[in-house]
């Protein structure tokens, strides 16, 4: 059937409860859902998507020809005949044909200008919308030639002009690099529309019959409908005054749809509450069920289609061998069986516990007892940072579950759980140990988002009353210490579930598992990961702004690394980390990108059961950053910027880079920017002395510098450098209103199948991610938050069966995770290729930058 369950729709969560035991029950029926029908090319073999757009096709001329009327014009199409009134496809194209007849005889009305009809796609709703609308006068332009041909005043009007708009013609690239589509499926994040600019404004109707996906950008926001508009009325009358969503994803390539429209009620009109009130409302045809009203044509292809399907099914079932090709797509196809949910459609276990809690409520309501009586999960959030709000977000998504978000921070606490009726919050001093104890207590599993050394503490009181913990850091020596005593609680203490680490721990070990399913023996591993500014908000000192703590980005600049890379094992002390960096990694045809060695990744080897490291040419995790991070941050660290172990007494911002350097030299420096310069130069060379005197300039920390009455208060107290620059770092280097951030990820597996000799040609698996903040929530925020909310809810309906302290390690765990990643649209997107890895360009550039290999 069309469940329209498969993208978790909460309408049909009762459906597809059907089909679900608490066990496996073999007499359960199987659920496949035809839109997952596919053959070998991908695309999908079972559908009405033609009938689709020669009903919308219809339906929308209907629509236009009545907007029309109201604006006092009799246009051809109000003779357009609706698709249910007529017995036959073939009916139908003689009536439009007669339209279309007149239009050649008459024309189109002069006060509407030339009229131009767009559509999008390529697939079978657009086939069908170019096959009707070969009854009219047809002629095909160029999305380019449109503002030439509505503006000319001896275009024909005896035509109907239509712009097939393909992604070429209004998708472009971050950058300003063209429209790819092998790249375009790979990073969609990198993508941006302008359709509301090169192909609304010039439109009389537009029929879209692209599909769209919450990871892909949209066709049009709300923001760029008031942008098409506006242009629309500089064009000229009654344009994109009509759309026809064939598609019909509510709220999604078009943003502004607000709902689906009926067969008896087809179009409607709407005005988003964003849209400034001078512009008009649009006419929306969103019939979703069209192919309903074309009956007889639409169910003979339906049965014609099916029918090889069904045949093989039935074979099946009958014990004799049916056709291969047709079995394999129907497993796949499959969405629930034996009453257990099938494959990566085990994600939908969420949305239907959701849906059986709130039924639960309904009937305790209807049987006289107060929703407010029923015991609902209760999570524990410690810290109210950035990444709390998508992790809050996410869990107040579950009607059966009520946050705690627990800080020192009350404002922003408060503005954060006021947002849902099932968050709460708490003050909460982390010193006060019987407070925190308490609502640990109460809690089913406890969330920490505090800074990394407050988790063992708190892992000591979760260990004492046996509740389950959830951090996004690493491991530490401290918490892994805990391991047999949370054990014998019973308790999991889990850790590394945010991004780095987190999503490329439970993404690289998918990509892994699969690996290893197919047979194949990795010889490399390499991942790369980091939060940075969009490129268009990058222009600052070092390219980085801070969508997270400051003082975890510097701490990390202090940290030795291991690795092996290209068959040797090679270690980095902190002292030399800035120095010893790859200046470049080779992820992207766009994003320039340096990096580090992040930390020790040789004990990964084990942990991702990638085999012996003495068998292994690469294992190698690392951070990214935009080229001249590394050195810039070397110069700071070279003159006392990042020490922790030294305090100044700090008046005036502008003393602070000078005083700083002369902690760490033991010289005097003279008090103008001359002597400064001159001091830097001792220690660095002219040219990267000059370079961050003009950084330092910008941050307003040099003597004799006018910008630094815009930097935050000081402290009375003396304080360690690396405290004052988190503090400046902080200020200068957030995120403007506006801004947005971007998350990259990049796993790069090279692999060989395992029996094969020596010399077979290796294959590099790729899996990578994209991420850019919105609106709501910065990139770092939702790759951080996310996760761990994922994690905590699979964890809080018994989902995992690990204890102790651990990572995400557990397929259950990392499954669940990354199932509902993608259904957040942060999908890891994967690729294969033949030839090497980029072992050689990342040994090379080390090399370059100091370090003997």
């Amino acid at each position: 059937m069309f469940s329209h369950t498969t993208k978790g729709q909460p309408y049909n969560m009762e459906l597809l409860s059907r089909f679900l035991g608490s066990q496996e029950n073999l007499s359960l029926p199987r659920l496949i859902d035809y839109e997952l029908l596919v053959g070998e090319d991908g695309k999908r073999t079972v559908g009405f998507g033609w009938f689709a757009g020669v009903a919308g096709v219809l339906e929308s001329l209907s629509a236009l020809a009545h907007a029309h009327l109201e604006l006092g014009v009799a246009s051809p199409f109000l003779h357009t005949p609706r698709p249910h009134t007529h017995p036959s496809i073939p009916s139908l194209r003689s009536a439009l044909r007669t339209i279309g007849q007149n239009i050649v005889e008459n024309g189109t009305p002069k006060a509407l200008g030339p009229f131009v009809i767009g559509l999008t796609g390529s697939g079978k709703v657009t086939q069908g919308c170019l096959s009707i609308l070969k009854e009219l006068p047809i002629v095909n332009v160029a999305a380019k030639d449109l503002p030439g041909l509505v503006s000319n005043p001896d275009t024909d009007l005896h035509k109907i002009y239509l712009v097939h708009a393909l992604p070429e013609d209004y998708l472009s690239r971050a950058g300003g690099g063209q429209y790819s589509r092998d790249d375009y499926y790979k990073n969609p994040a990198m993508y941006y529309s302008e359709f509301d600019t090169k192909v609304a404004p010039y439109l009389t109707l537009f029929l879209n019959g692209v599909g769209w996906l919450p990871s892909f950008p949209r066709l049009m926001t709300n923001d760029q409908l008031a942008t098409a508009l506006t242009r629309a009325a500089e064009v000229g009358r009654a344009r994109f005054g009509t759309i026809g969503d064939i598609s019909c994803d509510v709220e999604g390539g078009l943003e502004f749809l607000p709902r689906a429209s009926t067969l008896s009620d087809p179009f409607f009109k709407h005005r988003p509450s964003s849209l400034p009130s001078h512009l008009p409302s649009v006419t929306i045809m969103s019939v979703d069920i069209l192919p309903s009203s074309l009956p007889l044509d639409a169910s003979q292809h339906f049965c014609g289609v099916l029918m090889p399907y069904l045949r093989a099914l039935i074979e099946e079932y009958r014990g004799r061998p049916g056709s291969r090709e047709h079995l394999e797509a129907l497993n796949v196809a499959t969405v629930a069986q034996n009453g257990e949910l099938q494959g990566k459609h085990r994600g939908l276990a969420v949305p239907v516990e959701k849906w059986q809690a709130s039924r639960a409520a309904e009937v305790a309501s209807k049987a006289g007892v107060a929703e407010t009586s029923l015991r609902k999960k209760r999570v524990l959030m410690l810290g109210s940072g950035m990444v709390a709000g998508p992790a809050v977000q996410e869990i107040c998504k579950r009607s059966d579950v009520e946050i705690i978000v627990a800080s020192n921070v009350r404002p922003e606490t408060e503005a954060l759980a006021r947002k849902y009726p099932n968050a709460k919050a708490v003050y909460l001093d982390v010193h006060a140990v019987e407070e925190m104890a308490r609502l640990i207590q109460e809690a089913n599993v406890v969330i920490s988002l505090l800074p990394v050394p407050f988790h063992p503490a708190v892992a000591e009181l979760c260990i004492q009353h046996r509740k389950h913990l959830v951090t996004a850091s690493y491991i530490s020596p401290a918490m892994r210490a805990l391991h047999e005593r949370a054990q014998s609680a019973d308790v999991l203490l889990l850790n590394e579930i945010g991004l780095d680490p987190g999503i490329d721990h439970c993404s690289a070990l998918s990509l892994l598992a699969q690996l290893k399913g197919d047979n194949k023996r990795v010889i490399s591993f390499t991942s790369f990961c980091g939060g940075l500014p969009a490129p268009d908000c990058a222009d600052v000192p070092l390219g980085y702004k801070f969508s997270w703590s400051p003082r975890g980005v510097l701490n990390a600049a202090l940290n030795g690394a291991r690795f092996k890379l290209n068959g040797e094992e090679m270690e980095i002390s902190g002292e030399n980390l800035l120095q010893e960096y790859f200046p470049d990694i080779p992820i992207s045809n766009v994003l320039k990108l340096e990096g580090l060695a992040n930390r020790d990744s040789l004990p990964y080897a084990e942990t991702y059961g990638l085999g012996k490291l003495e068998n292994l040419q690469t294992v190698l995790r690392g951070t990214l950053r935009y080229p001249g991070f590394s050195y810039l941050m070397h110069a700071f660290k070279v003159i006392g910027l990042l020490d922790t172990e030294t305090s100044i007494q700090l008046r005036d911002w502008r003393d602070f880079a000078r005083m700083s350097m002369e902690k760490r030299t033991g010289e005097q420096i003279g008090g103008d920017r001359r002597s400064f310069l001159s001091a830097l130069s001792t220690v660095m060379t002219v040219e990267r002395a000059e370079s961050a005197l003009s950084a330092l300039d910008w941050l307003g920390l040099t003597p004799e510098n006018v910008a630094c009455n815009t930097l935050p208060e000081i402290s009375p107290k003396p304080q360690a450098p690396i405290e004052l620059f988190t503090s400046v770092l902080a200020h200068k280097l957030r995120y403007n209103h506006g801004e947005r951030d971007m998350v990259v990820l990049s796993h790069e597996v090279v692999a060989q199948p395992s029996v094969s000799s020596r010399d077979s040609a290796t294959e590099v698996h790729t899996s990578r991610l994209v991420a850019y903040g919105n609106s709501e929530a910065s990139a770092m925020a939702r790759c951080v938050g996310l996760p761990v909310a994922f994690a905590a809810l699979e964890v809080l309906y018994g989902g995992v069966q690990m204890r102790g302290v651990h990572g995400p390690t557990d397929r259950s765990l990392y499954g669940a995770v990354l199932d509902g990643l993608q259904g957040a649209g942060l999908e890891m997107k994967e690729s294969v290729s033949k030839g090497p890895g980029m072992e050689r360009v990342l040994a090379e550039g080390l090399r370059a930058s100091g370090v003997a290999l």
